[in-house]
C-alpha cells in the first residue's frame, strides 16, 4: 500500500501550479552565479507587520517537535518562528507531523512566523512532474493553505542571488492570486546568511520589495558561507569557530553591510540566535554571555532576534532594550569582510572537535533529529556546515598543527577515526565533504547523493 500524501488537496493543488509555473527555472537556478546587479532604484521595504513589535525575542522551534512546539506557544515568547529549516531532519514522518500539525499552531493567539525549507532541497516524497518536488514550494503550499483565514509570516533562507529572489517573488505571487489574496498581502524576512546574499542584499530586497519588511542575521550560515566561497583563496587557515565571534572586525562590518541596507530601505534588522543552553547548576554566565551579544546587535541597530530555548527569551529582550549608537563611519569594504585572522598552528584537540561537532549532528539528522546539545550549545545544520567548512579549508591549505605537521587528507582522517569507523553512514558524508576538491554546497543534497537519506533521492541533472 502506497504511503498517504504530505500534503493536503488545497496544499498539493498549489503546490503543482507553483511547480508548473517554475519548472523551467530550477536547472539555471542551481548553477546560477551572483550578478553584478549595478545601482537600484528608490524603493522602501513593505511595512513590517503590527503584531511583530521592535525588541522582540522570537523563539524558533523544529517543525516537527510538536512538545516543543505547544510549549513555544505558551512560553511568552514575543513571536514563535516554525523551522523547516536549519533545525529541522526532513524524513517522511517529520514532514508528515510537521504538516499535520500546522492547522493547531495557526490557531494559537501567538504571532508567527515560519521557515521553509531553502530552495535547493528537494522533498522526494511529492514528486510533480516525474521529478521530486522541491521541498521550499511544498513547505509554502502547507503553510499556506493549513489556516482557516491565517498565514504566519516567513523567513526565506539562504538566499543566493538575484535570481533566486525572483523565484520566491513570483511564488508569492502566484501564491496570492491562487488564494485570493491581494499582491503584497504575505509578509516575508530575508535571510542575509551567505556571502553572495550580503553582496547582494539590497538588490534582493528590491526584487522582493512588495512583501520584504526585513533582514536577519544568520552568522554561522555565513560564515559557512564566506569559507566556501573564498576559502581556498584566502592562503592562510581561517580561525575555529571559536575565533570567528562577533567581535571580528569581519563579523562586526558583516552586521554593519545588513544594517545599512535597512536603514537605507526602512527594513527592519533581526539579529542572530541566542544559541546556548544553559547549565541548569548555573546559569547565569550564559544568560549574561546572550544578554550581552543582543546588546551589542541592538547598539548597532537590530530591533529583534531569536532564541533556541524558553529560557533564554528575556535575556534576549533585556539586551535588545540597548539604545542604537550612531551609525559607525567605517565604511563596508570587501578587504573588511574578508580580513579573518591567522589562527597560527592548530590545536589537534580543535580540529577533533570541529570533526566531532559535523558528526555528532550528521548523525543525529541522518536518524530524523535537527539539532543536539553539545558542549553547552545548540547545534544544528547550520553550524556542522560550518565545521565541515573549515575542516575542508584547512585541509586544502594544508593548515598548520601544532608539534610541526599539517592538515594533509591522510592527517584527517586519521583524526576522524579516534571518533568514527569509516563505514558509518555520517563518516562517508563527513569524508565525502572534507576531501572533495571544491566545496559541495549543502550537505543535505550531498547526503542524498551517496544515498543516505530517507528515502534515497535522485537529484535532478545527475
Amino acid at each position: 500500500m502506497s504511503a498517504a500524501p504530505l500534503l493536503s488537496p488545497a496544499a498539493r493543488t498549489l503546490a503543482a501550479r507553483l511547480h508548473a509555473a517554475l519548472a523551467d527555472r530550477w536547472a539555471d537556478l542551481d548553477r546560477i552565479a551572483p550578478a553584478d546587479t549595478g545601482p537600484l532604484p528608490a524603493y522602501r521595504a513593505a511595512p513590517v507587520p503590527a503584531d511583530l513589535r521592535p525588541g522582540r525575542a522570537e523563539l524558533i522551534v523544529e517543525a516537527s517537535d510538536l512538545h516543543a512546539l505547544r510549549a513555544a506557544l505558551v512560553s511568552g515568547a514575543d513571536a514563535v518562528v516554525i523551522d523547516f529549516d536549519d533545525t529541522f531532519a526532513p524524513t517522511r514522518a517529520n514532514v508528515a507531523a510537521a504538516y499535520a500539525a500546522l492547522p493547531e499552531w495557526l490557531a494559537a493567539g501567538v504571532p508567527l512566523l515560519a521557515r521553509p525549507r531553502a530552495l535547493y532541497a528537494l522533498e522526494a516524497h511529492e514528486p510533480f512532474g516525474g521529478q521530486p518536488g522541491r521541498a521550499a514550494l511544498c513547505d509554502l503550499a502547507a503553510l499556506l493553505t493549513a489556516g482557516a483565514g491565517r498565514t504566519p509570516h516567513l523567513y526565506l533562507p539562504k538566499l543566493e542571488s538575484v535570481a533566486q529572489a525572483q523565484v520566491w517573488a513570483d511564488a508569492l505571487a502566484l501564491a496570492e492570486g491562487h488564494l485570493g489574496l491581494g499582491r503584497g498581502t504575505l509578509r516575508v524576512c530575508l535571510q542575509i546568511e551567505t556571502f553572495p546574499g550580503l553582496l547582494a542584499a539590497d538588490a534582493l530586497l528590491f526584487t522582493l520589495r512588495d512583501w520584504a519588511f526585513g533582514l536577519n542575521a544568520g552568522r554561522w550560515d555565513y560564515v559557512f558561507s564566506l569559507v566556501k566561497t573564498v576559502g581556498a583563496d584566502l592562503g592562510r587557515p581561517v580561525p575555529p569557530r571559536a575565533g570567528l565571534g562577533m567581535d571580528l572586525d569581519a563579523m562586526q562590518a558583516y552586521a554593519q553591510a545588513l544594517v545599512d541596507v535597512c536603514r537605507a530601505r526602512g527594513a527592519q534588522a533581526v539579529g542572530g540566535t541566542a544559541a546556548v543552553a544553559p547549565d541548569p547548576r548555573d546559569p547565569q554566565s550564559a544568560l549574561d554571555a546572550v544578554r550581552a551579544d543582543k546588546a551589542r546587535e541592538a547598539a548597532q541597530g537590530f530591533q529583534g532576534a531569536w532564541a533556541g530555548l524558553p529560557d533564554l527569551l528575556d535575556a534576549v529582550r533585556e539586551g535588545l532594550r540597548t539604545p542604537p549608537a550612531a551609525s559607525d563611519a567605517v565604511p563596508v569594504t570587501s578587504a573588511r569582510l574578508l580580513d579573518l585572522p591567522h589562527p597560527g598552528p592548530l590545536n589537534g584537540a580543535e580540529v577533533l572537535d570541529t570533526a566531532g561537532l559535523a558528526l555528532d549532528v550528521f548523525r543525529a539528522w541522518l536518524a530524523g533529529q535537527g539539532v543536539v546539545t553539545r558542549g553547552g550549545r545548540i547545534e544544528d545544520t547550520a553550524t556542522a556546515e560550518l565545521a565541515r567548512a573549515l575542516l575542508w579549508q584547512w585541509v586544502t591549505v594544508r593548515a598548520p598543527l601544532g608539534g610541526g605537521d599539517t592538515l594533509t587528507p591522510d592527517t584527517y582522517r586519521a583524526l576522524r577515526r579516534h571518533l568514527c569507523p569509516d563505514d558509518a553512514p555520517e563518516a562517508r558524508l563527513l569524508d565525502h565533504l572534507v576531501l572533495s576538491s571544491a566545496p559541495p554546497a549543502y550537505f543535505p543534497a550531498e547526503a542524498a547523493r551517496l544515498n543516505l537519506t530517507d528515502p534515497p533521492e535522485r537529484m535532478p541533472h545527475d
